[in-house]
C-alpha cells in the first residue's frame, strides 16, 4: 500500500456522547480532522499539567474502578518538565478525580532527582499502580535525573521504589515509557530508558537507549517483590531536546501471544521488534524492523489494537498511525491539528478499547476518545 492510498479510520459507533466531525482522508496530506470528542480535563487541583501516560484500569481494586483510565502528568503548575506529581483517574462518562498526588520527600526509598512523572504508567490486575519518574529540578533537560519506578497501593499511596541496578542487573535511568505483561500472580515490566549518556551529550544523538525487563512476583508479600531485572533491548537512538525535555525509545506494546514487545523507536521513525521479551535472558540490540518511515513521524505513543495491529501517535505532527504486525502501515488519523507545525508535541499516552482510542492531548490538557 503507497501512502497515498492511505485513509482516516471511518467512526465506529459512539463510546463518549460528542458531536465531532468524522470525515475520510483522501490522501496523505490530508487536513481532516478525526471523530474525536473530549473526555475530561486532566488538570487537578494543583494545576499539574502535560499529562503523558495513559492506562486503562483492567480490574475494579480499592479506590481503582474497572474501566477508568488513569492519566500521569509530566509538568507542574508552572509547565516546567520533570516536575509533576499527580496522577488522575477519569470515568468514561467525564468525571475525574485525584489517585495521587506524590510527595517527593515522603517516598518510601530512593528516587534519584525526586518526582516527576513519565509516560510510564501501567496498573496490574492486583491493584498495584507503578508509574516512572524522570525529574527534573528547573524544567530542563540539564538538571534531569535517573528517577526511579514508583509502586502505588490501590488507594494511592506509594509502597515501594525501584531505582538505580535495586539488585544485579541493568539500571533504572530515565524511565520513559512502560507496558506489562501481567498473568496475576507475575508480571513482567518492560520499561525504556533515555538517559544512558544522553545528558553529557548535550543535545547530540548517543546510541545508549535500552529497554528493560523487571520480573514482579505479586503474592509473596505486602507489595509487589523484585526478582529479577534484565536488559533485553539496547542502542537505542536517544538525545536531549529542549522542547521535549529527551527523544529516545518511548513507546511499548506487548503481542497478545507475549511473543514480541513492540518499541516506538522515535528518533528513527520506526517500529521495532524485540522477539521472546517474556523469556530472552540477552539484549536483541535495536531488534528487527516492522516498519520505518511513512506516516511515522516520530513516534512516541504506542499501544497494541484488540486485533492485534499496532497503533502508535506521532511526536513531529498530530497522527495516529495503525500499522499490521506484518508493518503494513494500512490508516493514519488526524487527533490533533493545533499549533505549529499542526499537532507537534501534542500526543504521548494512549489505550485501546473496542471500538476507540483513548489518548491524552498535551495541547489541551485533555483526555480524548478517537471513535
Amino acid at each position: 500500500m503507497t501512502l497515498s492510498q492511505l485513509k482516516i479510520w471511518t467512526c465506529a459507533p459512539l463510546l463518549v456522547a460528542a458531536s465531532a466531525l468524522c470525515a475520510q482522508a483522501q490522501g496523505s496530506n490530508s487536513s481532516n480532522q478525526a471523530h474525536v470528542s473530549v473526555v475530561a480535563s486532566t488538570v487537578p487541583a494543583n494545576g499539574d499539567v502535560n499529562p503523558y501516560g495513559t492506562f486503562r484500569i483492567p480490574q475494579t481494586s480499592g479506590s481503582l474502578l474497572q474501566g477508568n483510565i488513569l492519566v500521569s502528568n509530566f509538568n507542574n503548575s508552572k509547565n516546567l518538565q520533570g516536575t509533576g506529581t499527580t496522577i488522575v483517574q477519569i470515568a468514561p462518562d467525564g468525571s475525574a478525580s485525584l489517585f495521587a498526588q506524590i510527595d517527593a520527600a515522603s517516598l518510601p526509598g530512593p528516587c534519584p532527582g525526586g518526582v516527576g512523572l513519565t509516560t510510564a504508567l501501567v496498573v496490574l490486575r492486583a491493584g498495584w499502580v507503578i508509574v516512572g519518574s524522570l525529574p527534573t529540578t528547573d524544567g530542563t533537560a540539564a538538571t534531569a535525573q535517573p528517577g526511579c519506578l514508583l509502586v502505588l497501593d490501590n488507594q494511592g499511596r506509594v509502597v515501594e521504589t525501584f531505582s538505580g541496578a535495586p539488585i544485579s542487573g541493568a539500571p533504572i535511568n530515565g524511565p520513559w515509557d512502560m507496558t506489562v505483561w501481567d498473568e496475576g500472580s507475575f508480571a513482567a515490566l518492560f520499561v525504556t530508558n533515555v538517559l544512558n549518556g544522553t545528558v553529557a551529550a548535550g543535545g547530540n544523538v548517543v546510541q545508549q537507549g535500552t529497554v528493560i525487563r523487571l520480573a514482579l512476583d505479586i503474592t509473596s508479600g505486602p507489595a509487589p517483590t523484585l526478582r529479577s531485572i534484565t536488559e533485553i533491548g539496547s542502542g537505542f537512538s536517544e538525545r536531549t531536546d529542549p522542547a521535549a525535555l529527551v527523544i529516545g525509545p518511548t513507546g511499548l506494546g506487548v503481542a497478545a501471544d507475549a511473543e514480541t514487545l513492540y518499541v516506538a523507536d522515535s528518533l528513527n521513525n520506526r517500529i521495532a521488534a524485540i522477539r521472546h521479551p517474556v523469556g530472552r535472558d540477552t539484549s536483541a540490540g535495536t531488534g528487527s524492523t516492522v516498519s520505518q518511515g511513512g506516516s511515522l513521524n516520530d513516534p512516541l505513543g504506542l499501544t497494541i489494537a484488540p486485533d492485534g495491529n499496532i497503533l502508535t501517535v506521532n511526536g513531529n505532527d498530530g497522527f495516529l498511525v495503525e500499522t499490521t504486525p506484518r508493518g503494513q502501515q494500512i490508516r493514519r488519523a488526524l487527533l490533533d491539528s493545533t499549533g505549529n507545525p499542526p499537532g507537534a508535541g501534542a500526543l504521548f499516552g494512549l489505550a485501546a478499547v473496542p471500538g476507540g482510542v483513548y489518548f491524552v492531548d498535551d495541547a489541551s490538557n485533555t483526555l480524548n476518545l478517537f471513535h
